[in-house]
């Protein structure tokens, strides 16, 4: 036994004088590894923190507690606790952590937030209450976007309720070019309302509702029958960074704006934003240029996009179907006092006119002419050449839509110009010969560059608009004609407040005349048809009606030919219309009175067309629309139509009323 005793001493005083000198012995490289370029072994000093690292420093959210003063921390647990709503809450050191942040550390942030909550928050707590939903969930919406409604995360969520693409097409919230309801607040807030509601149902705790809303459904399902528990804080060391820190902001984040006041986060220096009236105007089957629209009710430019934030653009396309439109009070206020389709009509987007092209006809072979180059060559010039010839070089990587895309001309006429196979491809370095328009001169550039004048605004109804009486016309009204001779030229003119359904039947009057004396630039007096136009098309470019066209030209039906000539002026000569818009201009007394004894002028009958052929994007709907008296149930028992769908090219009949 002594012995035994004596053994174990003497290797325990071996081991402590060997240790101090173990401790400064570095230990071999692994031989295996001295020649591998992809493993590199580094020595480090014995006393380095790598090779002995020091105990792991307490948490930022544990330094926090640490140095918030033990008063304060008591006020904030027990205003925590005394919180009265269904969602729990608890307090904690991560908690008071954020608490600091929200109240100390980043006050800017929840001033910025404060400014904006009277805003939001009436219409979170409206459809909370609609969806049976807990009050305290409208500030998850603080915790997403910061009450932002086009807030834009870093994985592309979107909103105030930062929702990502797939929920959103789940939640049926339209998202394409033009328009995303995630960032209309009153959509998308219905849609969280839903979407938090379901969240309830599959969970039934609101702590792991709000840890589903910010990591997915599904990927919480998973942790929890991984770990076996349904407790958020049983949880919570199985959970990402992110969502740990979900529900403890969400907490931090009431207590702060519920309890701002005794933070002294509210300032007479804030700017507070309140809803304003608005109302609402339904955009259906016709575009919608807003900053036009804005100006027209002398609003800043960004006024209406400021209440539609889901519109992507500055402005909504024809295709935007039954769109409902927020805008402010005293916008529907002069709608009453206009007319409303004439406003929509003058705020349609306006495109310029395409440059005319000259007409093309190259030298071709007898079995390639065709009708459209036969008239393009009888109205050409044959005193300058029609078209160039440009050799192009192709490229590496060019193909024959690239080519055609940077001269302007199809790819059909490539293959036709070049005797191309139908699916062959390019190769580098192959010659193709391309025809192109001949130089344009600098008159018909000009011609071209030449745009229809848009009005800055509509009159309203106060304006006043000046109507030149006929002298007769004054006899009769003032029952004196022979003091008529002594009356001077000014007064021949009386101005008069024309009423909204005056103004707009004045309006199409001036329309429906047009007085060739007067040159307008916006029209040019001949236009050749091209591939693609028809008379609708050609008609809305230039602010006519398909019926003064039809007439004017004498058409039978709508169908036009490439190279066919059309015109915009009224082939007879007719007298200055009456009406004018200027009372500061008086005309010579003799010019008065020539202009009184002149006959007035009889309009040419409208020949109405009774056919019609469909254009691409055409519907029977539209057609309809087009034609007084006509309806889609007209239109399908005339043609023996059994749908409604029609094709391009179709011939449908038509019987106005």
């Amino acid at each position: 036994m002594r012995r035994s005793l004596g053994r174990i001493t003497l290797l325990l005083l071996l081991a402590a004088g060997a240790r101090p000198v173990a401790a400064q012995v570095q230990p071999p490289l692994n031989p295996d590894l001295l020649n591998d370029s992809a493993h590199v072994q580094l020595r480090l000093p014995p006393d380095s923190l790598v090779a002995e690292p020091l105990p792991a420093a307490p948490d930022s959210a544990r330094l926090v507690w640490l140095q918030t003063p033990p008063e304060l921390r008591d006020l904030v647990a027990d205003r925590v606790n005394c919180f009265d709503t269904d969602v729990p809450h608890v307090f904690n050191n991560t908690v008071m952590s954020f608490v600091n942040y929200f109240t100390v550390r980043n006050r800017a942030y929840t001033q910025r937030i404060l400014e904006r909550q009277n805003l939001y928050f009436p219409l979170f707590e409206k459809y909370l209450a609609k969806y049976h939903l807990p009050q305290d969930l409208k500030y998850l919406a603080v915790v997403e976007s910061a009450l932002l409604p086009t807030a834009r995360s870093r994985v592309g969520a979107v909103g105030l309720w930062q929702f990502m693409g797939p929920t959103a097409g789940d939640l049926k919230l339209v998202r394409n070019e033009y328009i995303d309801e995630r960032m209309d607040p009153e959509k998308s807030t219905e849609a969280a309302c839903k979407y938090l509601r379901d969240l309830y149902r599959q969970f039934g705790d609101w702590e792991l509702v709000l840890a589903a809303y910010n990591w997915g459904s599904g990927h919480l399902s998973r942790a929890m029958k991984r770990t076996g528990t349904r407790n958020f804080w049983a949880l919570y060391p199985s959970l990402p960074k992110e969502t740990r820190n979900y529900v403890p902001t969400f907490t931090a984040l009431l207590y702060t704006m519920q309890y701002a006041t005794e933070h002294n986060l509210h300032s007479d220096e804030l700017h507070y934003q309140y809803p304003e009236p608005t109302d609402t105007l339904l955009i259906s089957g016709r575009s919608l240029d807003l900053r036009k629209f804005s100006a027209q009710f002398g609003l800043d430019s960004g006024a209406i996009q400021k209440q539609n934030p889901a519109i992507r653009k500055t402005y909504l396309p024809a295709s935007a179907r039954a769109y409902t439109l927020l805008v402010p009070q005293c916008v529907s206020v002069e709608m009453a006092a206009l007319d409303r389709n004439t406003v929509l009509d003058f705020c349609q987007v306006t495109l310029p006119p395409p440059a005319p092209l000259m007409p093309v006809a190259p030298a071709l072979t007898a079995s390639d002419s065709t009708q459209t180059l036969v008239a393009a060559a009888e109205h050409a010039p044959t005193d300058k050449p029609r078209a160039r010839r440009v050799r192009h070089t192709v490229r590496r990587g060019e193909n024959l839509a690239a080519v055609a895309k940077r001269f302007d001309v199809t790819p059909a006429q490539i293959r036709r110009w070049n005797d191309l196979p139908a699916k062959k491809p390019l190769l580098a370095r192959q010659q193709l010969v391309l025809f192109l328009p001949a130089a344009v001169t600098e008159a018909a550039a000009q011609a071209a560059g030449r745009k229809p004048p848009i009005p800055a605004r509509l009159p309203l109804p106060a304006d006043k608009v000046t109507v030149a009486v006929a002298p007769e016309k004054l006899r009769e009204d003032s029952g004196a004609p022979d003091q008529l001779a002594d009356v001077p030229g000014s007064a021949l003119t009386k101005a008069v407040a024309v009423a909204p359904r005056t103004a707009k039947i004045a309006r199409e009057a001036a329309v429906a005349t047009t007085d060739p004396g007067v040159t307008d630039d916006s029209l040019l007096a001949a236009y050749i048809v091209r591939r693609g136009d028809y008379l609708t098309k050609i008609a809305r470019e230039r602010g006519l009606l398909v019926a003064q066209i039809t007439a004017w030209n004498k058409l039978t039906a709508e169908t036009l030919v490439p190279g066919q000539k059309l015109i915009f002026t009224a082939p007879t000569a007719t007298e200055p219309a009456t009406l004018t818009t200027t009372a500061s201009v008086t005309p010579p007394k003799a010019r008065r009175v020539a202009a009184a004894a002149a006959p007035k002028p009889a309009l040419p009958p409208l020949t109405l067309p009774r056919t019609h052929l469909v254009q691409p994007g055409d519907t029977l709907y539209n057609i309809s629309r087009r034609y007084q008296g006509v309806t889609v149930d007209q239109l399908r028992k005339l043609n023996n139509l059994k749908s409604d769908e029609v094709k391009p090219g179709q011939q449908l009949v038509i019987v106005q009323s």
